[in-house]
Parts: structure tokens; C-alpha cells; sequence
């Protein structure tokens, strides 16, 4: 090695060492992650049959790699901000150990900012029990309504799409696509009932016609077999479209290309709403799929994108507000100057209702993107993207004082 290479390797290092002293000067924002051990949307729903006992079902769905990519993607916000990020997650075995495991993290870190990956119910029980705390939970899963509704809290946020966004975007592309007749079949858990119920709102909204609700039963009985016969589901009944609401998806992947008549699929399978698809190549997301895949080996997926852009969201908070105090940050997420890429086309925000953020809904299949929602032609007098799930006028929620601003 010559001199003057050597030379240059003693400066470069001195450079690195320089940049981590730096970080490490910088006062720490820690972000907590909650989630729980046994989780049925992991464990059981959307696995194929075949993969139940094979390596495919062992891949870790979880959207924490969501997160980690996130904390890794603003480190650029850190220096400008004068804080270092970092993240600490915390797995709990049971719901009514979430606050216990809050009050832990945020004795050793500091934390404020906790983004939650749990079912509805369980979140709701954490966010009644953090009521009145100095705390932000942003909700990166969950797609029940009344977390939006009824049981919304002013401090939880939410990054995952409502069921009712989801609802209204499969509406739009049939009414689009002047599909107005709709088969609706639905499967037996609770979750079903609930899409089923959004999608009768979403008919309502957008004026497509129920021609008749049927159900069906997820059961290895054969005599239970008769109840799941497509040709006896789909038969004897008028319709262009067929939405299946099939939170387990077992049945649903049967549908497609099933039907007595020839019927576009949408729902649990079929044409597919989702918060985010891998196919998707426009607005920087190739990018942001490739490098979650690099680091996990895996695609990403809706939880892996609202994790992500919940991290984003604080980051951009903090440097836009110039403040990490809680009050300050959250006060500018819900705040008209908020704005939001989040790789999926228009400026993200949240409502300031609801604490819901904005998004496009993507219409995807197995491996492509069809369409995106809003579709052309679907306007909102405040922001089109609020012509995807309650707007202000008919949300149930009653515990944010923020007036909407028109954008």
C-alpha cells in the first residue's frame, strides 16, 4: 500500500469514526413496537393449506421488518433533527399484558411513539387503558372501523387502511367498470360479518345493487360439503361482480374462474384491495419493495408498508415541527401542514377526525396491480382520497378537536 492510499484508508476511517461519535452524541428517540406471540392473522389466516406444515408458513409475515426499514430509512432525519432513532420491540403472550409491556419500554427509553401490530380488539384495550397518557399509538394492522369509529382515542393514529377503505375501494372499480350487480358470499367468523357490512355500506355509497348475500362454512366435514358447492352458491342468482368476504381465505381462493356465470372476483380473493402490493411500479415503490426485500428476504407487504410509513410520518413530524416534544409532534401530524410521500402516488395525511391516514388503496391480484383508488371520477369536495372509507361528515368518532382544513 502506498502512501498516499494509506493515507486516504486513515482518513476515511477517521471520518467513519468521526460520523458514529456524532451519532452517538446525539440525544436517542426510541420508537416502541408492540405486538403479540399468538396472533391468528399470522398463524392461520391467508396461509395456503399446503404450506400449513411446509418452510413457506415458518417465513415471519410480521410488519416489525416494516418498521426496522423505517427507523433505517430516516437516519437522514436524525441528523437533521439532532436525535438518534432507534427502535424497541416488545412481544407479549397475552392482550392484557400490552400496557404492562408500554410502561416498560417507555421506563427504559423514554419512548412515546408506540406503533402496535394487534387485532382490533386487543388494541382497543390498550388504547382505552393509555388514555390521557403521554403517548402516540399508531396502529399498523388493524382494520376494524370502530378503532375509527366509536372507540376511536385522540391518541391513536392509524397507518393500516380502515376495512371500510377497503370496501369502498373494491365499490369503486365495479361501479368503474359498470359491474352494478354484486353475489355477496360470506364465510362464518365475526370478521367476515364485519367486511360484509362495509361492503353494504360501500354498495350504498356508490349505488351498486346486492342481488343476494349467501354464506358458506369452513369445515373438512363432508357433510358439510353441499355448503360450499360453487355451483350451488353462485347458481340461480343474477350478478356481474362476486365479492367474498373471507378473512381466512380458504374458501376464497376457490372462487376464481368458479362461478356459475362469468364474474369478476373481488374481496378475500380475486382482485384484491390492499394498502400495498410488490408489483406495484410507479411512484418510487419498486424502490421501497427492493430494499425490504434485500434486508428480509421476503416481499413486502400492507402491515410491512404501514409500519414503514408510520415510522416515516414521525420522522418527517419531528424535522418539520423542529420539536420531539409528544405534544408538538402530534399536534403536526393531524395539522393542515402535515404532507406525506409514501410511495403510492398523492401526498399522504391524516385526518384530523380520526387520526386515519390518507392513502390510495391498491386493486391488486396475485402479481399485479390493476387499479388504484380513488379511481378517475370519484371526487371529495375536502380530498378525493376521502372518498375511501368515513369521511368527516359520517364518522362516529367524537374525540378529536381538530377542524379539517381544505386542502
Amino acid at each position: 500500500m502506498t502512501s498516499r492510499m494509506r493515507g486516504a484508508a486513515c482518513l476515511l476511517a477517521a471520518l467513519l469514526l468521526g460520523s458514529a461519535a456524532a451519532a452517538e452524541d446525539r440525544p436517542v428517540f426510541a420508537f416502541g413496537y408492540l405486538d403479540l406471540a399468538e396472533d391468528i392473522r399470522y398463524s392461520r389466516w391467508g396461509v395456503h393449506p399446503v404450506d400449513i406444515r411446509s418452510e413457506t408458513n415458518r417465513i415471519d409475515r410480521r410488519p416489525l421488518a416494516g418498521a426496522e426499514m423505517g427507523v433505517s430509512d430516516i437516519r437522514s432525519f436524525g441528523r437533521r433533527a439532532g436525535v438518534q432513532f432507534t427502535l424497541r420491540a416488545e412481544r407479549v403472550a397475552e392482550a392484557n399484558e400490552l400496557p404492562a409491556a408500554l410502561d416498560a419500554i417507555q421506563a427504559e427509553t423514554g419512548a412515546f411513539v408506540f406503533l402496535v401490530d394487534a387485532p382490533a380488539a386487543a388494541l382497543r384495550e390498550l388504547a382505552a387503558a393509555t388514555t390521557g397518557r403521554d403517548v402516540i399509538l399508531i396502529n399498523v394492522s388493524a382494520v376494524g372501523d370502530s378503532l375509527r369509529g366509536e372507540a376511536c382515542e385522540a391518541h391513536l393514529l392509524h397507518t393500516a387502511p380502515s376495512r371500510q377503505m377497503l370496501t369502498d375501494a373494491a365499490a369503486q372499480y365495479l361501479i368503474a367498470r359498470d359491474w352494478n350487480e354484486v353475489l355477496v358470499l360470506q364465510g362464518p367468523l365475526e370478521e367476515d360479518a364485519r367486511t360484509v357490512e362495509a361492503f353494504r355500506h360501500s354498495a350504498g355509497t356508490y349505488g351498486l345493487k346486492i342481488d343476494e348475500e349467501r354464506t358458506f362454512v369452513l369445515s373438512n366435514d363432508p357433510r358439510m360439503r353441499d355448503r360450499n358447492d360453487l355451483d350451488l352458491l353462485t347458481g340461480r342468482a343474477d350478478y356481474e361482480a362476486v365479492f367474498v368476504a373471507d378473512v381466512d381465505r380458504e374458501f376464497a381462493r376457490s372462487v376464481p374462474y368458479s362461478t356459475q356465470d362469468p364474474a369478476a372476483v373481488t374481496g378475500a380473493a380475486g382482485l384484491r384491495p390492499t394498502p400495498w402490493h410488490w408489483s406495484y411500479l410507479r411512484h418510487g415503490a419498486p424502490q421501497v419493495h427492493g430494499r425490504f426485500e434485500r434486508q428480509t428476504g421476503r416481499r413486502m407487504e400492507g402491515g410491512d408498508w404501514a409500519a414503514w410509513v408510520a415510522i416515516r410520518a414521525i420522522g418527517e413530524a419531528i424535522v418539520r415541527s423542529g420539536s420531539t416534544a409528544r405534544g408538538d409532534v402530534h399536534a403536526y401530524l393531524l395539522g393542515p401542514e402535515f404532507r406525506l410521500d409514501g410511495s403510492k402516488g398523492p401526498a399522504l395525511s391524516f385526518r384530523p377526525w380520526n387520526g386515519q391516514l390518507r392513502q390510495p388503496i391498491m386493486l391488486a391480484t396475485e402479481d399485479w396491480v390493476t387499479a388504484v383508488a380513488p379511481l378517475a371520477g370519484f371526487v371529495h369536495q375536502v380530498n378525493d382520497l376521502d372518498t375511501l372509507g368515513r369521511d368527516e361528515r359520517t364518522s362516529d368518532c367524537s374525540k378529536f378537536a381538530t377542524p379539517e382544513q381544505p386542502t
